[in-house]
């Protein structure tokens, strides 16, 4: 396929996702399995082309004065790309199944570049409706921070301690680049292509033999921010594919309990096979009988329970743009009731003294802040252990530094730690 025909067939994708509601992944499949044709690299850059548009949709809108297919993926390639108007209409010639060529409308926009006017949900490409919610948690640093969300995700991977050191990983992947991140110690950064995609991982003896997990920087800090200690009994009230339990597997030594379960059975079904090649020991899985997973006998005995809770996901946009665009307001809402729901939960497992901590992909004050302090005011047993002495207790007292302006907890963000978006807080029941 000519760079112009891989163009054509992501303008096509991007109308499938907006005509019919559906994910990125959903719509990409189908093309790919309607143009056999299309080799592995033709299908690639159609994806590449489809989530750059995705990451950068409002801005491209604004850029193009359109909000249709075409004018947001011509206008992707100057925001995302920084191609100019004129190696954008070269590719746009109408010939060997390539866009048709420029209007002089379209050239006009793609020249002016002009944003003076454009919101501050343009300039961060995410949707207008929740400007009030962001502007509360980046007053100053909103189109910075957003245009960081809206950025190409880097790959990071965790080492698994019980496989092996970081530099044991380091050598065996010494071919893909890794680098040392800032903020969690055995934690590996591995660079994306000229494609903006990460190495594939699926063939790598490191990565088959368990010596090496895919997981954001982010949510490694968040489980060693949690903390969990050999010997201790431990619930992850909400695994899902058990990225945290995981780690908190290997925090452990495999020595204590992890109790990993979830609502939906479905969810952890992917923790299996990953049990099995990380050599974690200690670790039962709980899953639901009648949506309610089986815990009784853990009422009040568990040191910590981590509650790593459902909520809209604002913090990994970055890794699905097309989320972003989908989320509505009902939904912030539901978010809300169900993490009101699951604090209330995880606090009956709690033993005197024990810890609960609180973990969500959310950036929204809604979501983080708002929930832990209303769960303090209906459950006067537990106390807010401060975001400092969570920091310097977890051995990262660094992050100190991105606690929240009123001190509930740390929020992450690719602009401020390089990591996904994430909200840790801890609080302790009375002994």
């Amino acid at each position: 396929m000519t760079p112009g025909g891989r163009l054509a067939a992501a303008i096509e994708v991007f109308a499938d996702i907006e005509t019919r509601h559906r994910p990125a992944a959903e719509a990409l499949k189908d093309y790919g399995l309607a143009h056999r044709f299309a080799g592995s690299k033709d299908r690639a850059a159609v994806a590449s082309y489809v989530f750059d548009a995705l990451r950068h949709r409002a801005s491209s809108a604004w850029l193009m004065s359109a909000e249709t297919p075409r004018a947001i993926l011509l206008g992707s390639l100057s925001r995302a790309r920084g191609l100019d108007a004129e190696a954008i209409a070269a590719m746009c010639s109408g010939e060997q199944h390539a866009p048709e060529a420029l209007t002089e409308a379209e050239q006009a926009s793609l020249v002016a570049q002009d944003f003076s006017s454009a919101a501050p949900s343009v300039l961060g490409d995410f949707p207008a409706w929740l400007e009030p919610s962001f502007l509360a948690v980046f007053p100053d640093t909103l189109a910075a921070e957003m245009q960081a969300m809206a950025a190409r995700a880097p790959l990071d991977i965790r080492v698994n301690t019980l496989r092996g050191t970081q530099a044991k990983a380091m050598t065996a992947l010494a071919h893909l680049d890794p680098e040392k991140t800032t903020y969690a110690p055995n934690a590996l950064r591995l660079p994306l292509g000229a494609d903006g995609r990460g190495p594939a991982l699926s063939g790598e003896p490191s990565f088959i033999k368990g010596l090496v997990e895919v997981q954001d920087e982010g949510s490694q800090i968040a489980a060693l921010l949690a903390a969990a200690k050999p010997g201790e009994q431990v619930l992850d009230i909400c695994a899902g594919g058990g990225g945290k339990t995981l780690a908190l597997a290997a925090a452990m030594d495999n020595k204590g309990q992890i109790y990993a379960a979830d609502t939906e059975g479905r969810r952890l079904m992917g923790l299996y096979p990953r049990l099995g090649k990380s050599g974690a020991r200690n670790v039962q899985l709980r899953a639901p009988r009648r949506g309610v997973p089986p815990l009784d006998d853990l009422k009040g005995k568990c040191d910590l329970v981590l509650v790593d809770a459902p909520c809209t996901g604002t913090g990994t946009w970055r890794r699905n743009p097309d989320a972003k665009w989908r989320v509505r307001p009902g939904a912030l809402e539901q978010r809300v009731k169900e993490q009101d729901e699951v604090l209330a939960q995880a606090a009956g497992y709690v033993k005197a003294g024990g810890r609960l901590v609180y973990v969500t992909c959310s950036l929204l004050i809604e979501e983080n802040e708002a929930r832990v302090r209303h769960f303090l005011a209906t459950h006067a047993e537990f106390a807010l252990r401060p975001p400092q002495a969570l920091a310097e207790g977890a051995g990262l007292p660094a992050l100190a530094a991105f606690a929240d302006p009123t001190n509930t907890g740390i929020r992450l963000s690719p602009l401020r730690t390089g990591t996904d978006g994430f909200f840790i807080a801890e609080v302790v029941r009375a002994g």
